[in-house]
């Protein structure tokens, strides 16, 4: 097999436009395609992964070759943002040994390649996996031989990629939510040293890769986390070889673990790395304005507990686009799960997660250590930056949904930002994202996040918050930002 070699520096895509924002006909309503249309497709951040790697971490994905052959805007998000690679697929028992001793290499030789065409790494996955097994290794008795198989897979496999691989998920959801071992045919063939024998035989086949136990439920402190700890905390204690635990983090909404960072610290406290290696958050669907505020917020908690804590390498998103997502197979009306919408615009995820990292508008300037002003604060003089705003109203009942794209119709561009929206009588902020929300009297005020604050001319950005109203509703208005008055259409 001829070895990969990283051939030069990251391929940027096309630039992406500025972020996109999703109005709602009520609460449970699909996204508006004018306001989609208005504020266009993608992000205008710099490449994520390069944010993330100022804190020495990784920003990985899950990849599959086929998407990315076929579909150009997976491919391009894929090269630009990511800088650890994970096969979803490609490098499961099924895909690389259908049958055995035969082993088809095309896929998973193409997430490698395309790895290190973009210097990004590879995340192994997985070596040892009950699901996605070939029904001849499934139906094994005979220990002698069942063991026999799992070493040779693990050395074909890890041993082709060896010097390749950053980390290999070497055994994969071994365990039960109640902490008992799963009853694979591993477990039920070989008992509980089939996993020490596993992490053994990767060790042996790629000496260079960190080896990773990977799990899902177990982003408490719980039953089957506690199980995980104490079997990495044996390991640790007789030498046996093993350097990382994952955390797949198949959430749903508004259900992120409190305890999460500290379960993550308990770990890396062994001598083990962290990595959160699956991550989205589902919903109902259609999504709610509402959901996806949550969500917004339940992105940032969690890279939060992965930047708090020293031994988190990083956080895998388990795709990119919706459009792909498993959920809505294995979950049935549930999705929305991930940062990027079917159509790749951008959810309000995307933004919190990139504020987290501590990801650069693409307009930023490098940060001047010897200049005291700071560039994102509202008070700073506007120079002749102009505005408009464009509002999306969509009421139900006593509630609606607000969405507003404040657009630069200036020459320069708009460094820090405070817009105030005039309100009807009676009008009551509820919640707002993507903006600090306030209210006073009849006017809310809308001040930047960290990761909008730049507005180049020409550009806009979105922002949206849910209000009641008694009485009959009416418009929004009047808007002035940085205490200019703003057009409105």
């Amino acid at each position: 097999m001829k070895k990969f070699l990283i051939t030069g520096a990251l391929a940027l895509s096309t630039a992406l436009c500025a972020p996109a924002v999703i109005a709602f006909g009520g609460p449970d309503a699909s996204p508006s395609e004018a306001t989609q249309s208005a504020l266009g497709i993608g992000h205008n951040f710099e490449p994520l992964r390069d944010a993330a790697e100022r804190s020495g971490r990784t920003l990985g994905v899950a990849y599959a070759p086929h998407l990315a052959s076929s579909d150009s805007q997976y491919r391009s998000i894929a090269e630009r943002e990511f800088s650890i690679i994970t096969a979803e697929n490609a490098m499961k028992w099924d895909a690389t040994e259908p049958q055995r001793g035969q082993f088809r290499w095309t896929e998973a030789d193409a997430v490698v390649q395309f790895a290190q065409d973009n210097d990004a790494e590879v995340y192994g996955h997985t070596l040892v996996w009950h699901s996605q097994l070939p029904q001849w290794a499934a139906n094994l008795t005979d220990p002698a031989e069942l063991r026999t198989v799992m070493v040779d897979h693990i050395n074909s496999v890890a041993g082709r990629y060896a010097g390749d691989i950053a980390a290999w998920d070497v055994v994969n959801e071994a365990f039960e939510d109640n902490g008992s071992r799963r009853q694979s045919v591993f477990q039920r063939v070989l008992g509980d040293g089939y996993i020490e024998e596993a992490f053994r035989a990767a060790r042996a086949a790629d000496p260079e890769a960190k080896l990773c136990i990977n799990d899902y439920s177990t982003d408490w402190i719980n039953a089957k986390s506690t199980a995980i700890y104490d079997l990495v905390k044996d390991f640790k204690e007789r030498n046996v070889p093993i350097d990382c635990v994952g955390f797949q983090s198949h959430l749903i909404v508004g259900q992120v673990p409190t305890n999460f960072q500290q379960n993550l610290q308990r770990f890396v406290d062994l001598g083990v790395d962290v990595r959160i290696t699956e991550l989205d958050i589902r919903m109902s669907t259609p999504p709610s304005a509402a959901n996806l505020a949550t969500q917004a917020q339940d992105y940032r908690k969690v890279f939060q507990a992965c930047w708090n804590v020293d031994g988190c390498t990083g956080v895998t998103l388990w795709g990119i686009t919706d459009s792909y997502s498993w959920i809505p197979q294995v979950f049935p009306g549930q999705g929305a799960a991930l940062p990027w919408n079917d159509d790749y615009s951008t959810k309000a995820a995307l933004g919190e997660l990139a504020e987290v990292i501590g990801a650069q508008h693409v307009s930023d300037p490098d940060p001047d250590p010897t200049d005291p002003t700071d560039p994102t604060d509202p008070t700073d003089p506007p120079g002749d930056a102009l505005c408009a705003v464009v509002p999306q109203v969509n009421a139900w009942n006593t509630g609606y949904t607000a969405n507003l794209t404040i657009r630069n119709t200036g020459s320069v561009a708009i460094n820090g930002w405070e817009l105030t929206i005039g309100l009807p009588e009676g009008h009551q902020l509820t919640q707002g994202w993507s903006a600090e929300f306030s209210q006073s009297g009849n006017d809310i005020v809308a001040s930047n996040a960290a990761w909008n604050a730049t507005i180049s001319p020409g550009n806009s950005v979105g922002i949206g918050f849910n209000a009641t109203y008694q009485g009959t509703s009416a418009d929004l208005g009047p808007f002035t930002l940085n205490g200019i008055a703003c057009d409105e259409s």
